[in-house]
């Protein structure tokens, strides 16, 4: 466990140096007054939290020193954690009661896709099961490519299609073969997309039709794969995905190479999409379940 926690704190301490690390001298031996809210409030636009969702924490802690009687900035850090840990909300147990389930996984170009495509299926095949990658992004040779580099390395079993074929075909000759072979879960990694352009998220409605249609109630689940350096884009590109292909959950790529991991408490309150794992480095065994907790005391530098 403490290795964990220590993955959690080296992979978010971009975000603690660059924003939330500088708590430390803000929550010193003075008086709350308006440059401590001052202060606060710059800290956590830096973080990426986005305007609303620092309005209202704010307003949150304001009612507490309020209430409390509070005067001290050091009375700050306690109530200030508490604020973020309750804002967000610990992943749902992840339930893969078909055989197979299927998992589609979108999100935008260069998101980290399908590189997160191959450490999910190590995850997963780490847990115990009989894991199927479908490389069904046939616009780029070189995603294609990627794949089978990483089930090589990884010896996990891939289905793969030709260069500007049928994506629909690769989804559907990957879920059949799933099936006939009782593989646990199938993993398609789709081609990244821009979420502006309507032609290229009906195909992805189309890609999800024919899942369906192979396998009833296939996908089981659509987690969308967000690159954390974007920030608040992030949320943007959230919502589209969420509205055109009902995106059940989120990955969230690289966020040990960001500073803007307050884009989190965005998604979540607002869209209500739960965080179900995070990359903390480039390794097969870096995309590790998402911990709200470590989250938290990793930002803070607690």
């Amino acid at each position: 466990m403490s290795d964990l926690f220590s993955k959690w704190k080296s992979g978010l301490s971009r975000t603690s140096r660059a924003a939330f690390g500088r708590l430390a001298d803000l929550f010193g031996a003075t008086d709350i007054n308006a440059e401590t809210w001052d202060e606060l409030e710059e800290l956590m636009l830096k973080a990426d939290m986005g305007i609303e969702t620092t309005s209202e924490v704010l307003e949150s802690l304001r009612a507490k020193v309020r209430d409390q009687g509070l005067t001290h900035s050091t009375d700050l850090q306690s109530i200030l954690e508490n604020e973020l840990r309750n804002r967000i909300d610990s992943p749902m147990e992840l339930k893969f009661s078909s055989l197979p389930t299927v998992i589609l996984l979108v999100g935008v170009n260069g998101s980290g896709k399908t590189s997160t495509a191959a450490k999910l299926g190590n995850q997963l095949a780490k847990e115990g099961k009989r894991v199927l990658l479908v490389a069904a992004d046939t616009f780029r040779a070189a995603a294609i490519d990627q794949l089978k580099v990483w089930a090589e390395r990884l010896n996990l079993p891939i289905i793969t299609g030709q260069v500007d074929s049928d994506p629909g075909a690769v989804v559907y000759d990957g879920i059949t073969s799933a099936i006939s072979k009782k593989y646990d879960i199938v993993l398609i990694d789709t081609a990244g997309r821009l979420h502006t352009r309507y032609n290229l998220m009906e195909e992805l409605k189309k890609i999800k039709r024919v899942a369906g249609k192979v396998l009833d109630g296939a996908p089981h689940h659509v987690w969308l794969v967000l690159d954390a350096t974007t920030g608040q884009n992030a949320l943007i590109q959230a919502r589209a995905f969420k509205e055109s292909v009902n995106v059940t959950g989120v990955i969230l790529a690289k966020l040990d190479s960001s500073a803007r991991g307050g884009m989190i408490f965005a998604i979540q309150g607002t869209l209500d999409l739960p965080i179900l794992y995070a990359g903390l480095g480039e390794g097969a065994d870096d995309l590790i379940p998402f911990d709200v907790d470590s989250f938290i005391k990793g930002i803070l530098g607690s």
